[in-house]
């Protein structure tokens, strides 16, 4: 018989196996439970002095059916049902040519992936470079090398979340998760993130994961073309019918999947002008803060800091303003992470955070942003990206013109007085910082609100407000400044057909697991239409 069972508890106080828990928790003999599988494990931290790691399970037992009549009455039992993929029936459509899809982030990787399976041969354009010589190119920048402005945090294979945590957290829920993060375990992901409830993959292992996938693609008939840019579409009756490459070379395709990422203002500048549905939308600017992590981990797990079944402590923080119109929140928080230096443009400033499987680095870093809408930079689809621009210069400037970040500590950030980047722990983001008012590189509702929002998570988290956290500026790429404006139901383009927007870059996800999801949709939406491409 398999059971679902859940909340199964196991205090740090008292460590169990996992089995004898399952045992005691079905009142049961271990010798009659044959097997137990790790649906999801979550910590309860809520009572510090007894903290607990809480599992949901699939265990399998040998018991009657009055055992079992007499389990299900607990509402934390249940029998087991496996939830399964909506079924796909291919479309009959045919194609003109094979499907293209540009951008080799979480969703082009796997739109690509799933048409690659069912035999559509698609293929996938990456403006930037394979991950090996990327990470080569961005950790050259990272030493005060030369910026790339076409292989960098934000462009390549992988996309941005090739340099993050890697988290795989979205609060969508959708049957189909289970099995795309199997497909990112078959690729080289850790098995971990099949039961964790925060689950994560760290920059290094995310690396492997990406290759893997690309391997996939490839072996299931798909094909990937590198530093291939795509500067044009090629339109015909009101359809967009091919691509242009930066080289001038055109591409026919029988649909085009855009999965650009939230970064290539240059697309969206060619999608305005080609009256391709586009409008602006709202995001967050602010900054990263860093404190030591033995810091939160003692805030979060109080005198179970540092447990062996821990790990990193992280924080989800949010405060609004009195009138509502503000809201400062956590975002991206990277425990034991460093700060990266995230620009794709020249002449520009951004940070970002990421850290490894292991989380050792020993600061813990988050960016602490507040919303921003049209009413700040205007409701023409592009000024959001102008906007970004503008903080993004000031952050370069700022910082002496040589991508070091503007930086100081929450002290002299809050009193006001002379910029002072003395802090708790050591700074992580290089090239390097420069001691900077940060309101020389932000809004002032922006740092105001900050502010405010600090001094209340230092209510929340013990020690979040010292004055030595570590400021730096700025954090602009949160989520895509503009929406391509997509069907609801078929995901093609609302003004021009077998153009299918995607992803984070499309404005429909907000990080590596949704924007994954969405690649999965948006392929299926294209093999709904059409027949596998001949």
């Amino acid at each position: 018989m398999k059971l679902k069972i859940n909340n199964v508890r196991i205090s740090l106080l008292q460590e169990t196996s996992l089995e004898e828990a399952v045992s005691k928790k079905l009142g049961m003999d271990k010798d009659a439970i044959s097997s137990v599988r790790i649906i999801r494990k979550a910590v309860d931290a809520r009572r510090k002095n007894n903290i607990c790691l809480n599992f949901h399970v699939l265990a399998e037992a040998d018991i009657s059916r009055r055992q079992t009549n007499r389990l299900l009455k607990d509402k934390d039992i249940s029998l087991f049902e496996e939830e399964k993929e909506p079924e796909l029936i291919l479309g009959e459509l045919q194609m003109p040519a094979p499907p293209i899809v540009i951008g080799a982030g979480p969703a082009g990787l796997m739109a690509a992936l799933e048409l690659a399976k069912y035999g559509y041969r698609p293929l996938l354009l990456e403006r930037g470079k394979r991950v090996s010589q990327r990470i080569a190119d961005v950790s050259a920048f990272w030493h005060g090398g030369e910026f790339d402005p076409e292989s960098n945090v934000q462009f390549g294979e992988g996309g941005a979340g090739t340099f993050s945590d890697g988290k795989l957290t979205t609060r969508v829920n959708d049957p189909v998760m289970k099995s795309i993060l199997q497909t990112f375990v078959d690729a080289g992901a850790p098995e971990a993130i099949l039961w964790e409830h925060k689950p994560h993959v760290g920059t290094d292992k995310l690396r492997a994961m990406v290759t893997g996938l690309s391997k996939k693609i490839v072996s299931l008939g798909g094909s990937i073309r590198y530093e291939a840019h795509v500067t044009d579409f090629v339109i015909k009756n009101n359809a967009v019918c091919g691509v242009v490459l930066s080289t001038g070379e055109q591409i026919a395709a029988g649909a085009v999947v855009l999965a650009c990422g939230h970064s290539a203002r240059d697309t969206y500048q060619m999608l305005a002008a080609k009256g391709i549905g586009i409008i602006s939308k709202p995001f967050s600017i602010g900054v990263r803060i860093e404190h030591p992590q033995e810091l939160i981990d003692k805030a979060q797990y109080g005198e179970f800091a540092g447990h062996h079944l821990l790990g990193a402590a992280d924080y989800a923080l949010v405060y609004h303003t009195p009138d509502k119109k503000r809201t400062a929140y956590s975002f991206c928080m990277c425990p034991g992470g460093t700060v990266v230096a995230a620009a794709s443009e020249t002449g520009g400033v951004v940070v970002n955070g990421m850290s490894l499987f292991n989380r050792d680095s020993g600061v813990a870093n988050s960016a602490l942003v507040v919303n921003v809408s049209s009413d700040d930079f205007g409701s023409n689809p592009l000024d959001g990206i102008a906007f970004q621009r503008l903080y993004e210069s000031l952050a370069f400037k700022c910082g002496g013109s040589n991508y070091y970040a503007p930086a100081q500590n929450f002290d002299s950030f809050l009193r006001g007085i002379e910029p002072d980047i003395t802090s708790l722990c050591r700074p992580t983001y290089s090239p390097g910082i420069t001691a900077c008012a940060l309101e020389k590189v932000l809004p002032r509702y922006v740092t105001d609100t900050l502010k405010l929002g600090i001094r209340e998570f230092g209510r929340k988290i013990s020690g979040y407000d010292d004055g030595g956290a570590l400021l730096t500026g700025v954090e602009t790429r949160t989520s895509a400044p503009v929406r391509i404006v997509r069907d609801k139901e078929s995901y093609v383009s609302a003004t021009h057909d077998l153009l299918y927007p995607c992803g984070e870059g499309a404005g429909y996800a907000g990080g590596i697991m949704s924007a994954a999801l969405d690649g999965y949709h948006v392929a299926r939406a294209i093999m709904r239409r059409f027949a596998p491409w001949q």
